[in-house]
């Protein structure tokens, strides 16, 4: 049981606390500490009175001040909007070729396309836009349907193989798994590999060569360079959308693949459109 008394070197009582024979001194706290402890409990509840502070079922206390963090944040971005209308007004009537000739406008284009880009369209092309596995590099020069700046506002503005857009670019690729038997679909995978100079076994290439004139050569083109007026992929070149091993190949030729892309033109409006195809275009892969 715990009991106070006086400390005899400091005539100060004691708490009643002890631990290994330390006796804890009932030491009054600072005066100035005191008052700065009851300045702050003065100064929380005379915020929590003035700013918004407490939270009710669907949104918080408005305070008296009527602050809103929102509503500032909103009246900058309006700000800026106002300073930037000419140059979004100028750029949405831009002939995207001509760009170039009026850098002030280009700047400001490749700079607002940039914040376009990372919250629409890095969720599928990755921030740095080098793709992924169904998601298109935009940085090297392989183009599905076309990389000029017009064909890539085109692309951006109605999408790929969507439902919501009449004018998006549409292709299907047949499952040829339903067309041809296991071992043809074999020999064509090791033409395709031959196209693009891999490890192929030449006997079973051969044998593809007339399954692939046959069956792909109407999208593809007798050589495997493709043709961008179906989206139809080069063949020849080391550039895979889902992979170009052979397990790779004989899943797309079995199954085929049916990438989709949104419209963005709708949801953007033409200056955005106009300045995230100018910031792909000019990330190094735009013809």
């Amino acid at each position: 049981m715990s009991k106070t008394e006086t400390d005899e070197a400091t005539g100060v009582d004691t708490t009643g606390h002890e631990w290994d024979g330390i006796k804890e001194l009932n030491n009054p706290l600072p005066r100035w500490w005191l008052w700065c402890f009851y300045l702050t409990i003065i100064w929380g509840i005379g915020y929590t009175i003035a700013f918004p502070a407490w939270p009710m079922l669907s949104s918080a206390t408005q305070g008296v001040l009527g602050y809103s963090t929102r509503a500032e944040v909103a009246a900058e971005i309006d700000r800026f909007e106002q300073q930037n209308a000419s140059l979004k007004s100028a750029l949405a009537q831009s002939d995207l070729t001509q760009l170039a000739a009026n850098p002030d406008l280009q700047r400001f284009a490749v700079a607002n396309g940039a914040a376009v880009f990372r919250t629409n369209c890095s969720q599928c092309h990755g921030s740095g836009a080098a793709g992924a596995k169904g998601y298109p590099n935009l940085l090297d020069d392989d183009w599905l349907w076309g990389g000029s700046i017009d064909e890539i506002a085109y692309t951006v503005t109605h999408g790929i193989r969507n439902d919501v857009d009449s004018d998006a670019h549409w292709s299907q690729m047949p499952a040829f798994g339903d067309i041809l038997e296991e071992g043809q679909i074999g020999e064509v995978v090791h033409h395709v590999l031959a196209l693009s100079g891999q490890e192929h076994d030449s006997g079973l290439a051969e044998a593809g060569a007339v399954v692939f004139e046959e069956n792909c050569a109407s999208c593809h083109g007798e050589a495997g360079l493709g043709d961008r007026e179906q989206g139809a992929p080069n063949l020849t070149d080391a550039i895979w959308l889902y992979g170009g091993d052979a397990q790779a190949l004989t899943d797309t030729v079995t199954y085929s693949r049916f990438g989709v892309m949104p419209p963005w033109g709708g949801r953007l409006g033409k200056a955005d459109v106009n300045a995230v195809s100018a910031y792909v275009h000019g990330l190094g892969g735009g013809e």
